[in-house]
């Protein structure tokens, strides 16, 4: 199997990522608790921070080489990052990587194709939703999208980096995240993505659309890489 390598950036989202890719494990190696190896690296998640606020795309791009570079040095043969908001400099990153890299917008939109939705929601920080990390992707795919209105992305924003990142989830978020996804629904969308690696803690069986998780999508994408 191949050696799986994280470069994470937050902590709820890397973690998740990781969690899924050892406990799903058996189910493609078909052997109990065997997963392939994986390494993670992080860097301290202030600098993608400011990197974020300064609007500072190059300096983003140095710090996922610098895991990327650490990573390929402990014998990962591709990677993966489960956060989508830094997918923003993947083509960069990617021609300058030692190894590989799966793409989680790529991944995602194989899935929205493949189930055959037609129109679906992209969720997520305001630096994701106001990029073209996704509809670029799932047009490739010939499939609809749509971004929650302004004051929404704000507000989902501050959900996620003021209680989503330290692990905190408020009923009253979660009613207002549902809030957006049923006026998605009514605009036409028959999904929402979950473009943010930690709005998988949001999201229940409740959702009022069918939601597609990128962290666990990355993740199996990741087992399969693997086993190739």
């Amino acid at each position: 199997m191949k050696h799986i390598g994280i470069v994470a950036c937050s902590a709820e989202g890397a973690a998740l990522c990781y969690t899924t890719i050892c406990i799903e494990g058996e189910n493609y190696t078909g052997v109990k608790y065997r997963h392939p190896e994986v390494s993670m690296h992080s860097l301290p998640f202030n600098e993608y921070v400011e990197a974020l606020e300064k609007d500072d795309w190059g300096r983003i791009a140095e710090l996922m080489l610098i895991s990327a570079e650490k990573l390929a040095r402990v014998g990962a043969n591709f990677l993966i990052c489960p956060d989508n908001t830094i997918h923003r400099v993947f083509d960069e990153v990617a021609e300058k990587s030692p190894v590989p890299w799966l793409h989680i917008a790529e991944e995602v939109a194989k899935i929205a194709k493949e189930r055959g939705y037609r129109k679906v929601l992209i969720t997520g920080t305001k630096y994701l939703v106001e990029s073209e990390v996704y509809p670029e992707k799932l047009e490739k795919y010939g499939v609809e999208w749509l971004v929650p209105e302004k004051g929404d992305r704000e507000q989902i924003n501050r959900v996620i980096f003021d209680e989503l990142l330290y692990g905190k989830v408020l009923e009253e978020s979660r009613r207002y995240f549902y809030s957006v996804l049923k006026w998605a629904k009514e605009k036409g969308c028959d999904a929402a993505i979950l473009g943010c690696t930690e709005l998988p803690m949001l999201a229940d069986e409740n959702s009022p659309l069918p939601t597609l998780d990128s962290t666990r999508i990355l993740a199996r994408a990741a087992l399969k890489k693997a086993l190739e």
